[in-house]
C-alpha cells in the first residue's frame, strides 16, 4: 500500500536514520524499533549495517538497509527512491550521520575540512530535501538533526567542526521558517550532545588511547541518551514541537 493511500494513518511509520551502523545511529534504530517503525538504515560500513540487521529482525521488524556514501548526492537520491519504491516514502528522517576531525585552521588538511563539510552540512541538506518531498505528499513528518554542543561553543582546534555544527543550528532554524511560511506541518528539531561514548572521538583524535583518557575522566553520555531524546522529541503531542535539546554530560564544563 502506497504511503499517499486514504489508510496510511494504520500503517507503521518509516523512519530513515543516517549512520546507522554504530553508536548513536545504532541506539536510535534500536529505540525506535520498540516503537513499530519501519526502520531504513543507512551506512557506508556494510558489515557492520548486517549485523545490526539481524539483530533487529530478530524482534521481526521491517528493516530496510542501504550502503550509501553520502558525499555522494546521485546515491543519496537512489537511496531515496529505493525507499520510496518499497515502502512510499519517509515519514521521519533521522540525519545522524557526522564527523569530526581535529584539523585545526591554521594548519589543517583541506581534505579533512572538506569531508565534514560535506557530510556534516551538505549531506544534511540533501536528505532534508529529499525527505520533505515524501512528507509534503502527506503533509506530516519530522525532522531531526543530531547536532553536537559545538554547535554552541568553538573548542580549540575544532574551527571547522564547529563551523558545520553551526550551521546546523542555522539550518534547523532556518527550515523552521520556511515550513511556517509553507504552511506544512512538518516538524523539525535538533539535538546536540557534549561527550558521548562513540567512535568519535577515536576518529577526531586519530589515537584510540586518546579516546579512552577522555571518556574515561568523568561519566559521559551513552548512545542511549540520545536515542531517548530522540523517542522524547517524537512522542510529544501534534502541537509541541521541541527545537533543540543540549545534552551534557553532568561533569562536562563546556
Amino acid at each position: 500500500m502506497h504511503r499517499k493511500d486514504k489508510k496510511y494513518e494504520t500503517l507503521p511509520k518509516v523512519a530513515l536514520i543516517t549512520g546507522a551502523s554504530s553508536g548513536i545511529g545504532e541506539a536510535i534504530a534500536h529505540r525506535l524499533a520498540e516503537e513499530n517503525y519501519h526502520l531504513v538504515l543507512c551506512a557506508r560500513r556494510q558489515e557492520k549495517l548486517e549485523q545490526l540487521t539481524e539483530k533487529l529482525q530478530e524482534k521481526n521488524r521491517k528493516i530496510l538497509a542501504l550502503n550509501v556514501d553520502l558525499r555522494q548526492e546521485a546515491e543519496i537520491l537512489d537511496m531515496f527512491n529505493i525507499i520510496r519504491e518499497q515502502w512510499g516514502g519517509v515519514d521521519i528522517l533521522i540525519n545522524n550521520a557526522g564527523l569530526g576531525y581535529k584539523e585545526p585552521l591554521m594548519t589543517g588538511e583541506t581534505e579533512a575540512w572538506r569531508e565534514m563539510l560535506e557530510v556534516n552540512v551538505l549531506a544534511l541538506c540533501i536528505c532534508t530535501r529529499e525527505a520533505i518531498k515524501d512528507m509534503s505528499d502527506h503533509n506530516e513528518g519530522h525532522i531531526i538533526h543530531i547536532s553536537s554542543m559545538s554547535g554552541h561553543r568553538v573548542p580549540l582546534y575544532s574551527g571547522v567542526y564547529a563551523a558545520s555544527k553551526y550551521a546546523v543550528r542555522a539550518l534547523t532554524e532556518g527550515l523552521r521558517q520556511e515550513l511556517r511560511e509553507a504552511n506544512k506541518n512538518i516538524k523539525i528539531s535538533s539535538i546536540s550532545p557534549g561527550f558521548v561514548e562513540t567512535e568519535f572521538a577515536e576518529k577526531y583524535n586519530n589515537n584510540k588511547e586518546k579516546a579512552n583518557e577522555l571518556y574515561s575522566r568523568f561519566p559521559v553520555l551513552q548512545p542511549e541518551d540520545i536515542a531517548n531524546a530522540v523517542w522524547y522529541i517524537l512522542s510529544q503531542p501534534d502541537y509541541v514541537q521541541i527545537h533543540d535539546i543540549l545534552l551534557r554530560p553532568t561533569q562536562q564544563k563546556s
